[in-house]
């Protein structure tokens, strides 16, 4: 099976050769630890997760890093309106963090490395910058990256020095040659964390943690490096200059990003304040169910956040449930219908085009639906085939009674399990007593209360609406 993915650094869908056959090095800039995750770095991790299963199941050894900012200007300014250590309030941002990724069923990365724990390697690698004439020690103790030294700035974002040039300036506590110029480590401040190096105390700048980090973790040559479409410039842009210049060759040889979570056509972002928090989506929605909307949209193109969509994906993530219900027993496995793979793998293989795959398997459940009946068996079959494709996305491995009866903070319905089996058993023998009356008024106010019920020949089941 051929790959193709579309790289940032071309425009183009290009066929992936991995360096190293059957190996794959992928770094994708993480958190920078200062507030709860919101869906936008939501998507970022799940995104990833999809890529590096998928990749996983073609049968590559893939390691994946993904890297922390724990040391940053916004980091510092909470931590002083917090009157609260550094240490602590990253620590505790990293835990909500994992919580918040492990809920929405994403693996962890193989290497998880730290800027505070790369102080060494971020300052080796500014000295290789500044011997080899890249980099400089400025007058008030910074040291800036010379942008002009680098003939191919710009090529990721297709941006001209000349056109950024235009309108630039210089702040005033600034001792940089060119507005262009970026910091890779800033002399320390009174009451800032700080390190030691060869130009005074002080920390690194952002985008030289992830080329020290990224390069320790996979070397000075590694297969895909992702995040997120606002990253591409300057983050990215300066990550390029700075290990290329370093290494003296290519530093990635394909670049991923993904696009932003929009509501109501703009970008979600803490600087704009439009924000949702993972947890506060999870109150209100099951987990895998923001993890279906996420998947509903290429990764590459706007994801738009609405209730409205959210419902939308709670509502087709409980027909897959459906299908699969009655067929708890079945277990993933062989694949009984290679056309089922072959669709969903051309649409994985066409730049991880998730929301195509989903489209194949709701193609899948409407077979399930209508071999229910007609051929049981052949319908059980199915059903595996849809927990093993789904299961490829992170999807479709609970069971259904348990997904369609788990409670949410926000839902309606406060009544618990044990309440909805005894109005049942109530209910059924009003209906053996041929108490119609009695009967519909218990379905009714079960479902005034978010409870939906279902009659067949083996009982009655219920679930939540």
């Amino acid at each position: 099976m051929t790959l193709h993915i579309h790289n940032s650094l071309t425009g183009k869908k290009e066929l992936f050769t991995p360096i190293t056959p059957g190996k794959i090095g992928i770094y994708v800039c993480g958190m920078t630890v200062y507030d709860y995750c919101h869906l936008g770095h939501a998507r970022v991790m799940v995104v990833f997760d999809v890529v590096v299963r998928y990749l996983r199941m073609l049968g590559y050894n893939v390691t994946y890093v993904r890297n922390v900012t724990d040391i940053d200007d916004k980091i510092i300014k909470r931590a002083t309106e917090n009157n609260e250590p550094i240490d602590a309030l990253t620590q505790r941002f990293i835990d909500a963090m994992h919580e918040d990724e492990c809920a929405l069923g994403v693996l962890p990365p193989d290497i998880e490395p730290r800027a505070t724990d790369s102080i060494d390697g971020i300052v080796r690698l500014v000295q290789v910058l500044i011997e080899k004439g890249y980099a400089y020690p400025a007058a008030n103790g910074d040291v800036y990256y010379d942008v002009s030294r680098f003939e191919h700035y710009g090529a990721l974002s297709g941006k001209r020095l000349e056109d950024l040039r235009a309108g630039s300036r210089v702040d005033v506590d600034e001792a940089k040659d060119d507005p262009l110029d970026f910091v890779l480590w800033k002399s320390a401040k009174p009451g800032e964390p700080s390190w030691p190096s060869p130009w005074g105390t002080g920390r690194p700048g952002w985008h030289i943690e992830c080329s020290a980090m990224s390069c320790h973790s996979l070397g000075e040559h590694f297969d895909i490096h992702g995040g997120g479409m606002d990253l591409k410039f300057p983050h990215h842009e300066n990550e390029i200059a700075q290990s290329e210049a370093a290494s003296g060759h290519r530093f990635v040889n394909v670049w991923m990003h993904n696009g932003f979570v929009q509501i109501d056509n703009e970008k979600m972002s803490k600087s704009l304040g439009n924000f949702f928090t993972v947890r506060d989506v999870l109150k209100r929605y099951k987990p895998e169910v923001v993890r279906y909307f996420i998947l509903g949209s290429h990764y590459r193109g706007p994801l738009h956040y609405s209730p409205e969509h959210l419902d939308n994906a709670k509502a087709a993530l409980g027909r897959f449930y459906m299908a699969l219900r009655g067929f708890e027993a079945v277990a993933k496995g062989e694949l009984p219908d290679a056309g089922y793979e072959q669709r969903f793998n051309a649409a994985m293989l066409d730049d991880f085009n998730t929301a195509e795959a989903l489209a194949v398997l709701f193609d899948l459940v409407r077979d399930i639906n209508r071999l229910r009946v007609e051929d049981a068996v052949q319908a059980a079959r199915l059903a595996g085939t849809l927990r093993t494709l789904g299961g490829i996305l992170g999807l479709l491995q609970s069971d259904p009674e348990s997904f369609f009866k788990v409670e949410l903070e926000a839902n309606i319905s406060t009544i618990s399990s044990t309440e909805v089996g005894e109005l049942i058993l109530q209910r059924n023998a009003a209906r053996s007593s041929k108490n119609w009356k009695e009967s519909d008024r218990l379905r009714d106010a079960l479902k005034e209360r978010g409870i939906l019920l279902e009659d067949g020949a083996t009982g009655t089941t219920w679930r939540r609406e």
